[in-house]
């Protein structure tokens, strides 16, 4: 325990070294910056100490438990984009030193990967250390014996939290001895963190405990009776009272919500810049092989329920739903023969990138449907009405997992996958879904 208390320190002067091997390497192996050897080290100088303040505000450095490697991937990254941000703005506002935009990407992409390399060994080892019974903070339960019950097998089912019980103190022990009693104990067992296990609170006594852990640097948490099934909670403190927020999933903080954004933006550009040439071919070939437009339009159903106009490169001949809303299938005789490659390759979903670039859409998220088979979904699956509060992706984990449905009931099964995906948005599972995306355009296995 007592070398944990320098695991911060640890990581924080690891995170500097990376920084600075990420930019050396950078600027040995691939790229030439146009300014002087000087030049360069006063940059050096410039994003060290930019990373210092972004790091120190921003506490990559700490690690929480239970630990979590996407949550603090996407803390990183959050810290990343505004260290970039900031050293943008130093070095093209005040005109300080020439560096190349290319060469800012790929360093800070290799920083990227680096640091995720270095957070997977630091938690390995601290979930391989804690499994064997070190790196352990010692706590005391006390209050309600149900409850408590409730979180020693929690604990008891994740060693990897980290947790060592050392004593448990019951109501019927609380009411019998004096607080100053009950505390002396407490002392004599010098936990790290006490775990208040209650249904009726005591005020005079809780007051008293948080001073007693304030006083003597004991973290003291509060475990409601509360069991939430498929269900999510966040406290939100007004004033001097902790009120327990409820929902269906978890609520997307602002960082989030700006970084994907950020990102989507960033990846849409990148796209349409450099795969332009792609975009070109790919619309002379759908042009020339069939009669009709080259981009196919249609109403979809997008954030809170806005409807938008989605684009595609036509993959089907003109008019193929005179009968109505119908749904493609294996061998649908209204898909064309590029069309067919098209859709296996996933290359019809390009102009979706224009939808991204405007805020319709998102690079990853559920898939957008039309209103006509939204509620029929409804009926079969109410909690697809969920997938509705984020923007709809271009791909999405159902789309990678499952392909294109047939009929409703394969719609459903889409959903499964996508409700998995609203209640792990980080951006380490969004690029898990952009690279196996990559994968199936490339092995032509686009259902």
């Amino acid at each position: 325990m007592k070398y944990s208390r320098l695991l911060p320190f640890f990581i924080f002067i690891s995170d500097f070294f990376i920084l600075n091997i990420a930019l050396k390497l950078a600027y040995l192996f691939s790229f030439t910056y146009r300014s002087s050897s000087i030049e360069f080290n006063n940059f050096l100088l410039l994003v060290n100490l930019v990373w210092v303040i972004t790091s120190l505000f921003t506490k990559t450095y700490q690690l929480s438990r239970p630990l979590v490697l996407s949550e603090n991937i996407n803390k990183f990254s959050s810290a990343l984009l505004y260290h970039l941000v900031i050293v943008l703005f130093v070095i093209y506002f005040f005109k300080l030193y020439e560096v190349g935009r290319v060469e800012l990407v790929i360093s800070y992409l290799m920083f990227f990967v680096l640091i995720a390399v270095e957070r997977s060994w630091i938690f390995f080892t601290l979930d391989v250390l804690r499994k064997r019974g070190y790196n352990k903070r010692h706590i005391i339960v006390i209050g309600n014996e149900g409850i408590a019950k409730r979180l020693f097998k929690s604990f008891a089912n994740h060693p990897e939290y980290g947790y060592h019980f050392i004593d448990f103190i019951d109501e019927t022990r609380m009411k019998s001895v004096s607080s100053e009693v009950l505390f002396q104990e407490m002392l004599d067992k010098r936990p790290d963190e006490i775990f208040l296990c209650y249904k009726n609170n005591n005020q005079d006594l809780l007051k008293k405990l948080v001073d007693f852990g304030e006083e003597h640097k004991f973290k003291i948490k509060f475990v409601s009776d509360l069991v939430l099934d498929n269900g999510f909670a966040s406290v939100i403190n007004y004033e001097n009272l902790p009120v327990i927020q409820l929902s269906s999933h978890p609520e997307i903080s602002f960082r989030t919500r700006f970084f994907k954004r950020s990102f989507d933006i960033l990846f849409s550009l990148f796209v349409m810049i450099l795969g332009s040439p792609i975009f070109l071919i790919v619309a002379l070939i759908t042009k020339f092989t069939s009669k009709g437009p080259v981009f196919f339009r249609q109403e979809r159903v997008g954030l809170n329920h806005k409807p938008f106009r989605i684009y595609k490169f036509r993959s089907m001949y003109v008019n193929a739903e005179l009968l109505g809303p119908q749904l493609s299938s294996d061998n649908d005789p209204r898909i064309t023969k590029w069309g067919s490659i098209l859709r296996k390759s996933r290359l019809d979903e390009l102009p979706q990138f224009w939808n991204v670039l405007k805020g319709d859409m998102s690079v990853v998220g559920p898939r957008p449907e039309r209103q006509f088979f939204i509620e029929q979904l409804l009926l079969k699956s109410p909690n697809y009405k969920k997938l509705l509060t984020l923007k709809p992706g271009l791909t999405s984990i159902g789309q990678v997992n499952y392909g294109y449905a047939e009929n409703i009931d394969q719609m459903r099964s889409r959903v499964r996958y996508d409700l998995i995906y609203l209640n792990n948005i980080s951006f380490n599972s969004d690029m898990g879904i952009i690279l196996k995306t990559i994968q199936v355009m490339a092995q032509l296995k686009g259902k």
